[in-house]
């Protein structure tokens, strides 16, 4: 039986509890920070009850307002604070809240916002109405002493954001929030699955969840998933402004996850099987793809509990090859774990914990690469995070995070035939084979200032932190044969000896950040952040600069300005590089014979520095990826339930991981991966958002943009499966260029409580 869950608590973070041993690096940190809470607890008197917050949404006729956003910030909420959304009824619920003062920030679509200061929460539910003024009304208004000033309210680089309702009504390609990401308008995925934001793979982007790292931390790639049912948004920055996000070149993809709840609540749902049917005949599951949340009190008023959790058996065919020999077969589970812990009145504590188990056979397989000749994938591991925040006497916050995790993955081929590269597809069976284990520590500590008043209001926030990442693996590789059209061999390429690749790399960072709105028009966004890693750029600095002008002060036309450095990360694939087994090519003749010794390509690092002649290296570049980009946007509320928006983003992204060969002597030829990559990216963009009536949306964007780099960078020759024949490096338009795109989706209420949501995406570019 399938039971939907009332609104489920929009509360604080996360708990995590490992199924594995920790490693000592992890462990310590997540005892330290429990260490502290323990302590905090036998200090403090005895914890004080937390409290629901109710309240209903009306208009001024008193008709209740659905689909209305109220945001609720203070006490120790996180910075951005918690969201719902009204329903049918103008009705919300906040439940859980830790004893202290919050505001409430109510906004819907044809009504002008209004702010409520002042909620006491002592223990007892608490419940409020909010009225919400019409746009006529509020035009005639001298002074709306319940409005908040636009530039203290807006960000200079909001981001686009998809709720966890958007996320379950919408028809996405699977349950995933990876097939959401493409809704999004300068975000493409590619038919192999590759994920683009502003023109950049996602290995150079970076994937937060809770305010922590959530990637391979080898590759860098979104392997690591979090069930749909966990996420209370999912947000796409193309343009953060604010210093206190870095690591990064391309996008910036944040998930927030859903609070416990204080009452006990459970979701089951997609628990019947699809079923697959050829010529008129069932022939077996589809897939089936189950998913749980529940979430309730485990100590009331002190210990909250959310488990969600997918598994799934997917058989995803793929066009161009005969059934049935033409599946993708994927087979897994995700766990994703929430924890928080009241500990005083002023100290909440939150804790997750993410497995993730993963099996995909023929995960590579196409039209011209038959399931023989595929690769198989696997990973399996867990992530572990623990976030303590702390509200100072004076207002401010501090928030203290620690993540580790262990994560182990594994390729190989499905047999050990040499694999056949020929004019019409790939033949005998993949080549490379491999294993990995990786480790990553992750501690982030920043504070939050109350607001200060000098020359307007001032929100500054100071922070710093690590990531640790190390890994060890293992890799072998069988010869790869090159067939001429009349079947002829002419290549052969051999690998030497398996190899044993390990590294490791530290990074660090420092940031300080100051949203400072001026007056009731103008507000800026300025920051600076200080990075460097071990293996890369040893000091790289990142200033930030927003800026948001709203004319009249009444929020109905908002310009947006920006400009900003952004420094990456180098992989740990990149630092292993010289560790790969080394190629070993021999050309042949019609007959077969050789022509000419063997080439050995060497793998060496190539460092290119402006100014200097080339630099050869067996060790590393010392070198880190950055991106340039600047933004300007102008929003405007051309009706109360219309919304336009045109922005135009420039972005260009330096020192990029490219793999070259360079073709000399046959003791002299070298398989370079130098820091001389390009990547350039332009987009104008024009969005409508419309609200015809409550419940219903409606999207569309046009984007007219060029993508443009180096073919041969990092992710493409190596993630997720080594290429078998690598050619030279050229620079051209990407696999993500799409020069013009109209993107469409929407949610309408239709008779009998159903919900249409039609998507629309149409472009050129990519097939």
């Amino acid at each position: 039986m399938t039971k939907r869950g009332n609104n489920i608590n929009r509360g604080a973070s996360n708990f995590i509890v490992a199924t594995k041993e920790m490693p000592s690096a992890g462990l310590v940190l997540a005892v330290v920070t429990l260490g502290s809470a323990l302590a905090a607890t036998a200090q403090d008197p005895p914890p004080q009850r937390t409290a629901d917050l109710r309240g209903e949404v009306a208009n001024q006729q008193g008709e209740p307002v659905a689909g209305a956003r109220c945001t609720l910030t203070g006490a120790l909420l996180a910075s951005p604070g918690i969201s719902v959304t009204s329903n049918a009824k103008g009705q919300f619920a906040l439940p859980g809240l830790a004893p202290g003062s919050y505001t409430l920030t109510c906004a819907a679509m044809g009504y002008r916002p209004v702010v409520q200061e002042g909620i006491e929460m002592a223990g007892e539910p608490v419940s409020v109405q909010v009225v919400l003024p019409t746009e006529t009304v509020l035009r005639q208004t001298i002074e709306v002493r319940s409005t908040p000033s636009t530039v203290t309210q807006e960000s200079t680089a909001p981001p686009a954001t998809l709720t966890s309702q958007q996320l379950f009504t919408l028809p996405l390609t699977e349950q995933k929030f990876e097939a959401a990401l493409p809704l999004v308008p300068g975000v493409v995925r590619t038919p192999d699955g590759r994920i683009g934001i502003k023109g950049e793979v996602e290995t150079q982007g970076i994937l937060l969840v809770d305010s922590a790292e959530t990637v391979d931390p080898v590759t860098g790639s979104f392997t690591i998933d979090v069930p749909v049912a966990a996420i209370e948004s999912l947000n796409v920055y193309k343009t953060p402004y604010q210093a206190q996000y870095g690591g990064f070149s391309g996008g910036l993809t944040a998930i927030e996850t859903k609070p416990p709840s204080s009452k006990w609540d459970f979701d089951f749902y997609d628990f019947m099987p699809d079923f697959r049917g050829k010529s008129g005949h069932l022939v077996g599951v589809a897939d089936v793809k189950p998913k749980l949340y529940l979430t309730g009190p485990l100590w009331p008023n002190k210990l909250n509990f959310a488990e969600a959790f997918t598994w799934e058996v997917i058989k995803q065919p793929v066009r161009g090859l005969a059934w049935p020999h033409n599946e993708t077969k994927t087979q897994g589970f995700t766990s994703f774990t929430n924890f928080q812990y009241i500990v005083s009145a002023r100290q909440l504590l939150t804790a997750s914990v993410d497995v993730f188990p993963l099996r995909r056979e023929f995960a590579n397989i196409n039209s011209l690469v038959p399931q023989p000749a595929s690769s198989n994938y696997g990973q399996s591991g867990y992530a572990v995070g623990v976030t303590d925040r702390y509200l100072a006497a004076s207002g401010g916050i501090l928030t203290t995070l620690v993540k580790y995790t262990r994560f182990s993955s594994y390729a190989h081929g499905q047999g050990p035939e040499d694999m056949l590269v020929t004019p019409n597809g790939w033949g005998g069976n993949f080549f490379d084979a491999w294993a990995r284990t990786a480790d990553q520590e992750e501690a982030i500590e920043s504070f939050r200032f109350p607001r200060k008043q000098w020359l307007g209001q001032h929100e500054v926030m100071l922070g710093g932190g690590f990531v640790h990442r190390s890994y060890h693996g293992d890799s072998v590789s069988r010869p790869v044969l090159l067939e001429r059209q009349d079947g002829s061999l002419a290549e052969r390429i051999d690998f030497t000896g398996p190899a044993t690749p390990a590294t490791k790399d530290t990074e660090f960072a420092a940031f300080a950040q100051d949203h400072w709105a001026l007056n009731g028009q103008w507000a800026l966004d300025v920051g600076l952040r200080l990075s460097g890693e071990t293996f890369g750029a040893r000091t790289a600095l990142g200033p930030r600069l927003g800026l948001l002008y709203s004319p009249g002060g009444n929020g109905k036309t908002i310009f947006r300005a920006g400009v900003g450095a952004f420094h990456d990360r180098v992989p740990l694939l990149a630092s292993s590089f010289t560790q790969n087994p080394a190629r070993i090519v021999q050309l042949l003749d019609a007959q077969g014979a050789a022509l000419g010794p063997p080439v050995t390509l060497r793998n060496a690092y190539l460092n290119v520095e402006s100014g200097a002649g080339p630099l050869f290296s067996a060790r590393d570049l010392k070198t880190t990826p950055y991106n340039l980009t600047w933004s300007l946007e102008a929003d405007r509320d051309l009706r109360p339930n219309l919304v336009a928006r045109v922005s135009y983003l420039s972005s260009r992204t330096f020192k990029q991981f490219v793999i070259d060969p360079e073709l000399g002597s046959a003791a002299n030829s070298l398989l370079l991966l130098t820091n001389s990559g390009e990547n350039r990216y332009y987009e104008f963009e024009s969005t409508l958002r419309f609200r015809p009536r409550e419940r219903s949306e409606l999207n569309i964007s046009y984007v007219h943009s060029r993508t443009e780099g180096n073919l041969n960078s990092l992710a493409r020759i190596f993630v997720p499966f080594e290429q078998p024949v690598i050619v030279p490096d050229v620079f051209a338009a990407s696999p993500f260029d799409t020069p013009n795109r109209l993107i469409g989706w929407g949610t309408f209420r239709i008779p009998w409580e159903i919900t249409a949501s039609p998507v629309l995406d149409l472009h050129t570019g990519f097939p």
